[in-house]
């Protein structure tokens, strides 16, 4: 049985998040998620959140180093030996680099890309709509655009790279949670990744 050892990517808004979480609590698996590490340090005002809130706070990107060694460590525990999903991480060629350094060391590649896929008027709408209900300061319409062009620059392109590796895959990421959810599951079977 393949280990589900799992990258989700997708523009903001595109429900990532939500579905890392599923995905997680299906194969029994931590989700790590750059963004809530961020946020977390954030909230509970450490050294690292103050950085980071101020990286935030201007709709920019926390740099490479910072993310990465957050990562490395996260990826490091015990609970993560048997499987992971990322979700945030990586989101440039860089961070690709590095990761895939990190992983060829300990002899575990990636065994799938999730490609959470929505046009890009639905991931504002859907951006606006959760700083709405969770009165998120980092989601203004500044922010927003700045993050989703960011991501078209510097993320997107690092879907190549897992394609011609063939780990990764699209989903349609229109649809209710659990449809969504269920081309997920059924794409990781196709593949020998299942709970």
């Amino acid at each position: 049985m393949t280990p589900p050892r799992l990258l989700i990517i997708g523009p903001q808004g595109s429900g990532k998040g939500t579905q890392g979480q599923r995905i997680a609590e299906t194969f029994r698996i931590p989700a790590v998620s750059t963004g809530d590490v961020f946020r977390q340090n954030v909230k509970e005002g450490t050294p690292l959140g103050l950085q980071v809130k101020a990286i935030i706070d201007a709709g920019d990107l926390v740099p490479d180093e910072l993310t990465g060694a957050i990562v490395r460590d996260r990826l490091s525990q015990d609970d993560a030996a048997a499987g992971f999903l990322l979700d945030g991480y990586p989101r440039n060629l860089g961070q690709v680099g590095d990761l895939d350094a990190f992983l060829d060391e300990r002899d575990e590649p990636l065994t799938g890309v999730i490609e959470l896929s929505v046009p890009r008027d639905e991931s504002i709408r859907r951006i606006a709509q959760r700083a709405a209900e969770q009165g998120r300061a980092d989601d203004n319409d500044e922010s927003i655009a700045k993050r989703l062009a960011i991501y078209e620059s510097e993320t997107a392109p690092i879907l190549d790279v897992y394609r011609e590796r063939g780990v990764a895959f699209e989903i349609d990421g229109i649809g209710t949670l659990d449809e969504v959810f269920e081309r997920i599951i059924t794409a990781l079977a196709e593949r020998g990744i299942v709970a």
